[in-house]
């Protein structure tokens, strides 16, 4: 098997990879535990065998040329991204915990408002 455009895009096939292969040996491994006792040494050969099968399909894909283009184009893109500085996304982590406990109190005096109303025009006993 031949790697299409081998120096491009490398680590994108290869977190594809990885985190196809990951899920992949989570369906072998529970194939393996579903399958029932009585099947004996096949027990550990079928899962075995569904997941060879599915990392020679996986690598097939990944080397095929369109998604190989894609993941090369992905890569490129990500290479152009602005990433944030540590100090910014400290700060803005910051604005959003805030902004969440001011509307969470916000939301809360209106539930008390509600209820209180509720309560006096006899709609509801709490």
């Amino acid at each position: 098997m031949q790697i299409y455009r081998k120096t491009q895009g490398r680590w994108t096939r290869l977190g594809t990879v990885a985190g196809a292969g990951v899920l992949i040996v989570i369906g072998a491994w529970y194939t393996w535990h579903e399958l029932p006792l009585g099947l004996g040494l096949y027990r550990a050969i079928i899962p075995l065998i569904i997941m060879l099968a599915c990392f020679y399909v996986l690598l097939r894909v990944v080397n095929s040329k369109r998604p190989a283009d894609f993941m090369i184009a992905t890569e490129g893109e990500m290479k152009k991204v602005s990433w944030s500085s540590k100090k910014e996304i400290i700060g803005s982590t910051k604005v959003v915990i805030v902004t969440l406990l001011i509307m969470g109190l916000v939301l809360f005096l209106v539930d008390l408002f509600f209820m209180r109303l509720m309560k006096f025009l006899n709609v509801q006993q709490f």
